[in-house]
């Protein structure tokens, strides 16, 4: 990819030229490249630029794992967040593995990395408390290879019910969730999804524009718990695509990662996400192995065989595809 123009968060637009060497915000230019180093505009804001830079060429080529800086001086903002680390003599690096890994602008909202460790017991299964559950908007990226946004939001009852509905009475959905019923039916499911304290629904949109629900949970008070090795912060999903125009690997390969970004991303303790589709979804298990996951084994649940797949925080960014 020679040049990419690239929606920002902030409203803004990038335009990278590899070829030129050239990275500019709307009017104003930000950097040249000179040679295997990019140096910044003297007029450029330095965190703003950096961040830039990046952003932009990690999204451009998701084979890129590091770029070289020449700055007279590291602002202090990236050094503390650890996005810099020195090379030569006037030279920087910044790594792929540890940009996705700040959580601003992607989250948004505030991260539960500070929420104090204090043990608890429910339903028999000592846990640390858990934060209070999110709402609304949580996560938003611009994917740069598919050319849309990819976002997370809370599910919204109200909002939400007929999707939802409509959604889990398709056959396809059905063969794998078992959960096709009335209207009174999905709404009591959500109901004792929102009363559940460890975990919450999500829709996922591209465009804003509805495409699957999704289902993050902690896995040390969940049923899954007992069937591994699980620590205090595992996070776990479900999940579902229920547009039919939103399936395929390609989508896949966009949603699923943000899905994972955002619960890495939400508490830094978290280190590792869990899934358990049933063992004979042979397409799922091999779209997740394709990004990341491993499958672990194969267990039984009462009303299921399943499938442990796990992704590693450190091998989701050693790896990171996100683009």
């Amino acid at each position: 990819m020679a040049s990419l123009s690239l929606p920002c968060p902030n409203g803004h637009t990038l335009h990278l030229d590899l070829s030129a060497g050239t990275l500019a915000l709307d009017d104003g230019s930000l950097a040249r490249r000179e040679g295997d180093t990019w140096r910044l505009s003297a007029a450029a804001e330095p965190v703003l630029a950096v961040w830039a830079l990046a952003y932009s060429c990690f999204a451009a080529d998701a084979g890129c794992q590091a770029i070289t800086l020449r700055l007279a001086q590291a602002p202090a903002a990236l050094l503390q967040q650890g996005l810099l680390h020195p090379a030569e003599a006037g030279c920087w690096h910044l790594e792929r593995a540890a940009f996705w890994q700040v959580p601003s602008p992607w989250l948004r909202t505030a991260a539960s990395n500070g929420y104090p460790l204090r043990p608890v017991i429910s339903d028999g299964r000592r846990h640390p408390r858990r934060p209070p559950k999110p709402s609304g908007e949580v996560y938003r990226r611009f994917d740069a290879a598919l050319g849309s946004w990819v976002s997370l939001r809370v599910l919204d009852r109200d909002l939400d019910l007929a999707l939802f509905h409509r959604w889990q009475n398709h056959p396809r959905v059905d063969a794998f969730w078992n959960e096709a019923g009335s209207l009174a039916q999905h709404r009591a499911y959500l109901e004792r999804q929102a009363a559940d304290p460890h975990a919450f629904s999500l829709i996922g949109c591209f465009d804003d524009e509805p495409f699957g629900y999704f289902e993050a949970y902690w896995a040390k008070e969940d049923r899954i718990a007992p069937f591994y090795a699980v620590d205090d912060y595992d996070r776990g999903i479900h999940m579902l695509v229920g547009e039919e125009h939103h399936r395929g690997p390609h989508k896949i390969q966009s949603w699923l990662p943000a899905l994972v970004h955002y619960l890495f991303l939400d508490d830094s303790r978290t280190q590792r996400v869990v899934a358990e589709p049933r063992a004979d979804n042979a397409r799922m298990i091999g779209h997740m192995q394709r990004l990341g996951f491993w499958q672990e084994k194969e267990f039984d649940f009462p009303h299921k065989r399943a499938a442990l797949m796990v992704q590693s925080r450190e091998r989701f960014f050693d790896r990171c595809g996100l683009r």
